[in-house]
């Protein structure tokens, strides 16, 4: 799905489907994180203490620190979610915020597919098909609301929530992209399974992309989101 952020426009392919999201959902728990914080249910600044039995495995350092010895806050937390993919750090703030704000929050958005099903690194729960999902459309519109600040919270916090998405990390749609343009976005691989969200701040044409992939090669399928964004950006490009 590919929204122009100037004219409105959508176009896209199958972009209804429901597809897996692996690290992807992460965005959806920065919203929440975000949304309570504007309400005051949080404080962003509020320490979280980093304990061996909160270890998980894949992306991520937390793991690795003594086990009570030190704590970092929400926010540094979030940060670490979203740019490598930390899934100890998903956790602690998928515990801090609740699984069901979450949903909530982005039925309220309009995405009601959009779904936070289960914690990061559960084979089990993988095995049983139990995963975090989302389709095309609806994790483009998350990510033009995201643009926009069409969130319930104020703008302040808004601004924020971006700045943590465009610190610069590598992903399909970054990765196909002059290094000069600022990106929010956000990866997402399991076993076959690739994804990317991202919202491009092309000066005077904005836009925003969201491809899947599905029952295939991750590294393949990412390969083909390069693709794609490459040919977006030209188009976006012209219009510029």
């Amino acid at each position: 799905q590919v929204i122009d952020l100037t004219s409105g426009q959508r176009f896209g392919v199958n972009t209804g489907l429901v597809f897996p999201q692996g690290s992807a959902i992460k965005v959806a728990i920065l919203v929440e994180l975000f949304r309570q914080a504007d309400r005051g249910e949080l404080r962003l600044s509020e320490p979280v203490v980093i304990r061996g039995e909160d270890a998980v495995g894949g992306s991520g350092y937390l793991r690795h620190f003594l086990d009570g010895a030190s704590s970092l806050s929400l926010h540094d937390l979030a940060v670490m979610m979203i740019t490598i993919s930390d899934n100890m750090a998903t956790n602690l703030l998928i515990e801090r915020v609740g699984m069901q704000n979450v949903n909530r929050t982005m039925a309220e958005l309009g995405v009601p597919q959009t779904k936070l099903q289960r914690r990061m690194i559960r084979p089990e729960e993988s095995r049983r098909g139990n995963e975090n999902l989302s389709t095309p459309a609806e994790a483009a519109e998350l990510m033009a609301r995201i643009y926009r600040c069409e969130l319930p919270m104020s703008p302040t916090l808004c601004r924020e929530l971006r700045d943590i998405l465009e610190i610069p990390h590598a992903g399909p749609i970054a990765d196909a992209l002059p290094g000069n343009i600022t990106v929010g976005q956000k990866t997402g691989t399991i076993t076959g399974v690739a994804v990317n969200w991202g919202y491009i701040d092309l000066p005077d044409r904005p836009y925003v992309i969201a491809a899947m992939g599905n029952y295939g090669d991750s590294a393949r399928i990412q390969e083909s989101i390069r693709d794609v964004t490459a040919a977006v950006h030209a188009y976006f490009r012209r219009l510029q």
